[in-house]
């Protein structure tokens, strides 16, 4: 077993063992959960539930299966930092960049380039997760912070749980959407037909997301959306659920497209976030890639 410990911050002081421990592992609500129900969590040294409440200074202890020693070596791939200070890095991703390691993937990723590109990165998750607090699919494109250090990485994560990080995506959808605006609201799961797909269902987690029409055309609607809860391929699966789906998405839309892309037109344009350190409240925006403007030129 590889324990892993992590010290309470203020910012969670009063609150539950699980939530916190979601936010400083990476690791999902679930997966604390059954940590706690076999007994491997620890609070100061003794074993506790997930219930428990947290006060400044204590020491989270968990013990959880080993990972495979993946070698995540730092490499020269060109990334866009939109910003960068001692605690953060704001990245505007570029499409078919896979953020971390996973599912086949062991190199050329995001995570290789920030550890080439920054002078450090929050060790929250990781070897193979370091500094990445939220991520963006592969084939959509935009905005994501990075923490450089475990306090900045807390404070971050508590922003998206407490969902004032705001995240703003814009994307192109198939056929017109009739409503001006609206609001999306399901729960999202694993699909049963195909486990590396997310769906619509029954069970699974809240999704809530806000959209609103910026431009009709023809046979397309290009289209902002804002999350409001932050799950697997969220936007895609809201989109394909009012079945307009992002063009290009040949997982959750149509197999071709008629513009011969890469991926989805999907992009995250804009991210605000209060910063961990001087707790100034701050805004970025990336415009749209060439690809993405070209296809609106064309329906022009």
């Amino acid at each position: 077993m590889a324990n892993r410990e992590f010290t309470v911050t203020a910012l969670y002081a009063g609150g539950r063992a699980d939530v916190f421990l979601a936010a400083a592992s990476g690791l999902t609500r679930s997966h604390v959960k059954k940590l706690c129900d076999e007994g491997k969590v620890f609070l100061n040294g003794k074993e506790t539930k997930g219930k428990a409440v947290l006060k400044a200074g204590d020491r989270v202890e968990i013990g959880e299966e080993e990972r495979k020693n993946l070698d995540i070596a730092p490499e020269n791939i060109p990334i866009d930092i939109v910003y960068q200070d001692e605690d953060i890095a704001v990245i505007d991703k570029p499409q078919g960049l896979t953020v971390h390691a996973g599912n086949g993937t062991r190199g050329s990723t995001l995570v290789n380039a920030l550890l080439y590109h920054l002078d450090s990165l929050s060790g929250i998750n990781g070897v193979v997760r370091p500094g990445i607090v939220h991520r963006i699919d592969k084939n959509t494109s935009g905005l994501l912070v990075v923490a450089k250090n475990d306090a900045a990485h807390l404070s971050l994560s508590k922003q998206i749980e407490d969902k004032t990080c705001k995240r703003v995506y814009v994307a192109l959808l198939e056929g017109v959407v009739k409503e001006d605006e609206g609001v999306i609201e399901t729960h999202i799961a694993r699909s049963e037909k195909d486990r590396t797909k997310m769906a619509v269902s029954t069970r699974g987690r809240l999704a809530v997301t806000d959209y609103k029409v910026l431009k009709r055309y023809a046979e397309y609607t290009l289209t902002e959306f804002s999350l409001r809860t932050g799950r697997t391929h969220q936007i895609r699966v809201h989109a394909k659920y009012i079945n307009h789906p992002v063009v290009g998405d040949k997982e959750y839309g149509y197999k071709r497209d008629k513009f011969h892309l890469n991926g989805q037109l999907l992009h995250a344009k804009e991210l605000e976030l209060t910063h961990p350190r001087t707790g100034e409240r701050m805004r970025f925006t990336a415009p749209l890639p060439a690809y993405f403007a070209d296809v609106l030129k064309k329906l022009r």
